[in-house]
Parts: C-alpha cells; structure tokens; sequence
C-alpha cells in the first residue's frame, strides 16, 4: 500500500531474487487478498511483473494444481479500479496474466512477456526461438497490440504509470481527477488550418492537432505503434481528461484496418468504464479492404467496435477536419451516432468514397460517351466535391456547426463544458462495457 501525488494505490511487485519471482502458493494468497481489497476500498492496483511463471512444485499433482487453479484469476473482471500491469523483466505465466486482463500495459525495452519461456516452448514442441522474438516489445509494439506504452529504462515506466493514473479516477465510482491548467480553454489555434496539405492525397500527421487541441500540449498516446492509422490518446481540455480517438493519413493514408478496430475498441471500453469523454476527429478514407484485412476478420472486427459505439454511454464529440468516407465516419463520431455536437472545418470532405473513384464508378459511362470526355470528367468532379463539403449537410442540420480550425479547442471546452451540466459535474458513465474483454 502507498501513495502516487497523494492518491492511494496497491502495488504487487516480483522478486526475481527470489527463485527467479515464480509465483508460490502463498505469493499467489497474498496478491489474491490485497487485490481484493483493493476492489473493495477502490484503489488503483499496479502490478510491477518480473517473474518466469508459477512455481513448479506447488502446481504438480492433481491436489495442488487443482488447489491453485482460482489463486488470482477466478473472479470476472469489471474494472471496478483501474489496473496498470508493467513489463520490467522475462515475464511468463503469471505477469503475462496480469497484463493481459490490465487497463493499461507498460513494457520496458528489452523485456520479454509471452505464455512461458524458451526453454519449456523447446521442451514442449522443439522450437527455438530467442525471448525477444517471442515476445520482445516490438511484438507487442507492432504485431500483438497488447502493449500501450513502451520505456528506455524502469525509471521511464514508474513515470509512465503515474501518467497515466494522472488520468483515471480511484475508482469506477470516482470522476476522473481535474488538473487545474494556465493554458485558457479558448486559446485559437493559430496555424491548425496550415495542418492542411494541399492535395488531398497528400497525408499530414494528426497528432500535431491534437497536441495543440489538449492542455499543455500534453498528449499520451496508447498504441502508438499498433496499426498506425489510427491514433488513441489520453489528454485533457479544461483540466478535465478526454479521451481522443483519431484517425491519422501518415499510417495508410488513415484507412482503419483490423487492428484500429481493435484498437478504438479497446479504447472505448476504458473510457467508457472510467467516465472519460470521447472525441472523435475525421481524416479517413474509410476502412482498409484487402484479402489479408479478410483474413483477420474485418466484418466483424468492425460491427465489435459499432457495438462497442451503441453501448458507450459517456458524452462524445466530433470533428471533421478533412476526409470521412464510408462507414469510417460513423466510427469517429459522426453524424446519426449520438453525438453532444458534430462540427466540421471548411476542409471536411464526406461521402461514400473518394471523388475520383467515384467519378468512374457513377459517371464513367457518360464521361467516354461525352463529346469532351476530359471536360465531362472535370464537370462532374466538380459537382461531387460541391456535394461532398459540409455546407449542405449543415443546412440539413446533420452537422451542428462548421468552425473556424483556430476555434477548434474553444468549442469543444464549451461543448464539454455543456455536456457537464449546470453543476460542472462528470457524466457519470452507466459502464455497459466494463466487462468487456482488454483484446478483441
């Protein structure tokens, strides 16, 4: 038990000194008690994993392995508390467990996490494979997504951990804390609309907005290796957290693939489950469409995260800053999803698919008919880039404002300012999704 900037917390920590951390009957008893106390008086729990799996003679046999099957993982979780698992070592079996079913996983560089080591993997089946090929952090970086922050050293990770508690509350019948800021809620952002390439085509990092959108320019990005194509992150505006669901052209030119399902997914249930409002910003070409998206489960991966959308309860926003096409705009908070308010830059582009496919698509029997075929071409672009702007979806009421970009974080402290009510009180979430799975 202690304390991190003054808030209580429980902390479980491997002693790989002693028998290399493996987890003894009485070990497992003593994490098992603390956690549920932990849950019972709403603290935060760390689990600092450094530990080769459980201890061998206290599992073998059929007493003792039946004995030890409910030791820490026979309760369902639902995320009563916020869980934060960090990776400081080779962690088999037990560490892996508590990371696998944490809110938030942080791994330092150089550290192993998988089901159990080389040595019983060689044993097991005759592979052969180094502890960093089977779960080395660019694994979980790049491939597994099971990791949302990564450190150079121990020391980088604990400041990571208290980061990210920064953000979450005590507990899931808590708001989320509010850090008081100097930086004014309605300062412009002066050069957001110079974020604009000037070919559509021509990507541009999304980070860079929401940097200058949250306080202090302080963005902390879960993820941030695990399909680049969308962002998630943990800021604040107003001092109160937020949570920031983005999709960014620089990683396949914005298009969500199966992992950024999983991804928002993941997210949304967090948020969701401790209070934190949701903000979606627009920069997607739709979802990415290929024989290897197939074969991960794109139809479902998809209708998992528009689930995940109906059964989020806590305010959400929207902004489009530049593309949204397809069925990508309704899983960044777009129009007909609930939103507390839509807004849209000048820049905002929506519509079923990109202009000059669709130009071909619905045009390109008239446009090789035509005496010009170029000028006909040109003609009817034209008409579908005037229809995909925002004004009329405006006029229509489908989008509730088009903003100026440098007014982008002023309007969206007022709207979240709205969505708190007269009393500046959280919207306390009805937490349908706390006991949805970590991974999908």
């Amino acid at each position: 038990f202690g304390r991190l900037n003054g808030r209580a917390v429980v902390v479980h920590a491997d002693d790989a000194t002693v028998l290399a951390g493996s987890g003894g009957r009485h070990a497992m008893q003593k994490v098992k008690r603390s956690h549920e106390y932990a849950v019972q008086r709403g603290f935060p729990v760390i689990n600092l994993g450094d530990a080769g799996g459980v201890r061998m003679p206290d599992n073998m046999g059929a007493a003792n392995m039946m004995a030890m099957t409910d030791m820490n993982f026979g309760q369902p979780r639902n995320r009563q508390v916020p869980s934060v698992a960090a990776i400081l070592g080779e962690c088999y079996g037990d560490p892996s467990w508590s990371a696998a079913r944490a809110d938030i996983v942080v791994m330092v560089k150089g550290c192993t996490m998988a089901v159990s080591g080389p040595r019983i993997l060689a044993g097991a089946t005759g592979e052969v494979v180094t502890p960093e090929e089977l779960g080395g952090w660019e694994l979980h970086a790049r491939v597994t997504g099971q990791v949302d922050l990564f450190a150079d050293d121990e020391r980088q990770a604990m400041a990571q951990i208290r980061d990210v508690l920064s953000f979450l509350p005590d507990n899931a019948s808590a708001a989320p804390p509010v850090r008081v800021s100097e930086d004014p809620a309605d300062r412009a952002l002066e050069r957001a609309a110079d974020l604009i390439p000037a070919h559509a085509r021509q990507a541009f990092d999304m980070r860079r907005l929401l940097k200058m959108v949250v306080d202090d320019r302080h963005l902390l990005e879960l993820k941030p290796h695990y399909d680049p194509s969308l962002v998630t992150a943990l800021g604040r505006i107003d001092g109160h957290s937020v949570g920031l669901i983005a999709s960014n052209s620089i990683g396949n030119a914005g298009a969500m693939g199966a992992g950024a399902c999983e991804k928002a997914t993941a997210f949304i249930c967090l948020c969701d489950s401790f209070h934190i409002p949701l903000i979606g910003f627009h920069d997607s070409p739709g979802f990415f469409v290929s024989k290897t998206a197939e074969e991960r489960k794109m139809p479902l991966k998809i209708m998992t995260l528009m689930d995940a959308w109906h059964q989020s309860t806590v305010p959400r926003f929207g902004v489009i800053v530049r593309k949204s096409y397809g069925f990508s705009h309704r899983h960044l908070v777009g129009a007909q999803m609930g939103a507390d308010y839509l807004v849209a830059w000048p820049t905002a582009d929506v519509s079923f698919m990109a202009p000059e496919g669709a130009v071909e698509v619905v045009y390109g029997r008239s446009i090789q008919a035509a005496a010009d075929p170029e000028a006909e071409r040109a003609a009817r672009l034209a008409e579908i880039n005037r229809a995909n702007a925002p004004w009329e979806a405006a006029e229509r009421h489908l989008v509730d404002d088009i903003i100026d970009p440098a007014e982008t974080r002023a309007v969206l402290a007022d709207a979240l300012r709205r969505a708190r009510g007269p009393y500046n009180q959280t919207v306390m979430s009805k937490r349908y999704l706390a006991n949805w799975p970590t991974g999908f």
